[in-house]
């Protein structure tokens, strides 16, 4: 069994390297912004250990120093590229807001990779996020088709928690929001209530029933995730 569990699951070395190629394979710039990312600071304190000390130990340790940082730059780097191109990948398919807000939201936010709307015939769908700004409401799709659903969330949620602002963002063809760009909109909005009223709503809009809607087809979240560089 533990054989089995070791086989399914692969070690963060390995993952990496897979992140690695399919990086490589999508951002033909991603590697030789490692290669420079890597090569500036080896290259800036190989000059400096040899300007500034005679001690063969300390040139050694520089050296050491300046390795290290050029692959924890060159790793970055790679985080980067690597997010910026599963958001390429993403971009104007079906489900890709809920697997966004599922994995690029930290701190006080609450929300689900499940939409709260679904259009059945194009799967263009409305998302709920509960954040410090109050409440979002993410339309992925055209502004046409995701109107009334947008109208109808609205309405439901004024009946549920009336004094709480509600914001309506939209990600898809001709929006105002590009999906690479979501959550970092999404934390700028101007902040109306604390983290603890951010549960007490949460769990008010609990009460309005889990809809049970099934994940847009398009874009399986366990399987595509924007890396989140350190």
């Amino acid at each position: 069994m533990a054989k089995n569990d070791k086989a399914k699951e692969p070690g963060r070395l390995k993952t990496m390297w897979q992140v690695f190629q399919m990086t490589r394979k999508l951002d033909s710039l991603a590697l030789p912004l490692m290669i420079l990312a890597f090569i500036v600071p080896v290259a800036l304190t190989t000059v400096l250990s040899l300007l500034f000390t005679e001690s063969l130990l300390l040139k050694i340790l520089w050296i050491v120093t300046g390795v290290v940082t050029g692959v924890l730059l060159a790793l970055i780097v790679m985080g980067r590229r690597a997010e910026s191109s599963a958001m390429k990948q993403m971009e104007g398919r079906p489900g890709a807001v809920g697997s966004v807000l599922k994995n690029g939201l930290r701190g006080a936010w609450q929300s689900s990779e499940m939409p709260v709307a679904v259009n059945p015939k194009s799967q263009e769908a409305v998302y709920r996020a509960v954040g410090k700004p109050g409440i979002v409401l993410i339309a992925e799709g055209t502004e046409s088709r995701t109107q009334k659903m947008i109208v109808d969330e609205k309405r439901k949620i004024s009946r549920i928690v009336p004094n709480v602002t509600v914001h309506v963002l939209r990600v898809g063809e001709e929006s105002e929001v590009k999906l690479a760009k979501l959550t970092k909109t999404m934390r700028r909005l101007p902040r109306t209530i604390s983290k603890p009223e951010v549960i007490q709503v949460t769990n008010r809009l609990a009460s309005m029933g889990n809809l049970n809607l099934p994940i847009p087809k398009g874009v399986d979240p366990r399987k595509v995730r924007a890396g989140r560089p350190r």
